[in-house]
């Protein structure tokens, strides 16, 4: 049971009927209970009802995909999870192989209702709910109900129910990189619709296993497997392919590169509603071992300090790092720091539009995430075996010696490179976060400084 987590509700979700109008009302969970008074997240009408269907059947394709794991594991399937806050539905999911991303985005002006709280429950697809997806019509009105122990799609006199699943422990670390990729993202292109279906017919046939870019020329964008001057580089380019149910129906395309392209994200606009799809640098390269938080774990911030976080985030129902620094007088490195611990127990999510992190309630704890960051916990243990030795720190230049297995590992950090003898290093050269020689000895040096 290490893999997964169970959690419960404190009650179920509610389906009502009012004169002639159905209210839905959705149960919540959470470990700390914010407000006890409020009996659901949301209730009202879903707009764009065969949008948002095709979407979700989308996003559950991609749950069910996997890109490097065999049958067996593909047949251990889990299912999206679903925030409502900040006037929005968001519903998110990762292929099982966790190197795919996906999130449906159900933006304010496709609601109608009235949000009482924000909160994060998990929702199941399975192909009696995808059947009642795809016969969903245009215009068509539909209600959704989330309970303690069920999730219902309620279409006129039909209703289809579903069960809860755990939520992979997998998840929450693909959470956390894959948002600290995604606020470090910027926009590259934006595409229209006949663009993004032109660029899509591209794509080669079968499985890819070299590299391809999106490069432009005239007013043509396409994929090229020759790399040139501000090209987008993206491996595994047959995962696109995950897109193409959704593309009669965009109005655009944006795509978002990380600056070091360990990542790109694809994010298509369907009136008031949005389809995020981020790809890991490779098919076998998954975000839950990216590492991309083990930087923000080297400070040591206190339990009270990320409460207190947790708290200001779930008020706002936003975390804007900039207007923090500014509005609560807390240096960048602290807020980086918290952002980043926030991010890893999976309560942040990053709007590329918003330009902001947005809250998200899981069923976690903030002493669960050592053992979901096994790099700083073995980083932790070199430490407290007193085996890593600083034997030289002045001019921003530290070199120090870190005992291995029957070895000697030597670690120099110069200004904001970092270089290490390991064989970790040597394979990834730092691209999937620090080995975890690099991070005992920043460690050392942070507790030393104090």
């Amino acid at each position: 049971m290490e893999d997964t987590l169970i959690y419960t509700y404190s009650r179920p979700s509610s389906l009502t009927k009012k004169n002639s109008s159905e209210e839905l009302f959705l149960s919540k969970y959470s470990e700390i209970q914010k407000n006890t008074d409020v009996p659901c997240f949301f209730w009202g009408n879903i707009g764009q009802p065969f949008i948002v269907a095709r979407c979700l059947i989308t996003l559950s394709n991609i749950v069910k995909s996997s890109f490097n794991l065999s049958p067996f594991q593909m047949s251990l399937l889990k299912d999206p999870i679903v925030t409502a806050g900040n006037e929005r539905l968001r519903f998110e999911g990762f292929s099982h192989c966790a190197g795919v991303y996906a999130r449906v985005d159900i933006l304010p002006d496709a609601l109608d209702g009235e949000f009482l709280d924000n909160g994060t429950t998990n929702v199941d697809f399975n192909q009696p709910m995808i059947t009642a997806l795809g016969s969903i019509r245009q215009n068509e009105k539909i209600m959704l109900s989330v309970g303690e122990k069920e999730v219902g799609l309620y279409q006129e006199d039909h209703k289809t129910i579903e069960r809860k699943v755990p939520l992979p422990v997998k998840w929450i670390k693909g959470l956390g990189t894959v948002q600290i990729y995604l606020s470090e993202s910027e926009k590259r292109h934006t595409f229209n619709k006949i663009q993004t279906q032109q660029l899509f017919r591209g794509i080669p046939k079968g499985p890819v296993k070299t590299d391809y870019y999106l490069i432009i020329r005239g007013n043509k964008p396409m994929f090229s497997p020759v790399k040139s001057n501000d090209a987008v580089c993206i491996g595994g380019l047959n995962r696109l392919r995950l897109l193409e149910p959704l593309l009669p129906y965009i109005d655009e395309m944006k795509v978002f590169p990380h600056p070091t392209m360990q990542s790109t994200t694809w994010q298509l606009y369907m009136g008031n509603v949005r389809f995020s799809f981020s790809l890991s640098r490779e098919n076998w390269r998954g975000f839950s071992g990216e590492g991309a938080v083990l930087e923000s774990h080297i400070d040591d911030v206190s339990d009270e300090w990320t409460e207190a976080l947790d708290q200001y985030a779930y008020a706002n129902q936003s975390f804007n790092t900039a207007a923090l620094v500014l509005e609560e007088k807390m240096s960048i490195t602290n807020v980086e720091s918290l952002t980043g611990r926030l991010a890893a127990m999976g309560l942040l999510g990053y709007d590329l539009d918003d330009r902001e992190f947005f809250y998200r309630r899981l069923p976690f704890k903030s002493d669960r995430i050592s053992g979901l960051n096994p790099r700083m916990k073995n980083a932790e243990k070199l430490i407290e075996e007193g085996k890593v030795v600083i034997l030289h720190d002045q001019y921003d230049r530290t070199e120090a010696r870190v005992e291995g297995t029957g070895v000697h590992h030597t670690v120099i950090l110069d200004h904001e490179k970092e270089r290490c003898t390991c064989e970790w290093y040597s394979k990834y050269q730092g691209e999937r976060g620090p080995c975890k020689h690099v991070l005992a000895v920043k460690k050392m040096m942070n507790l030393e400084s104090k």
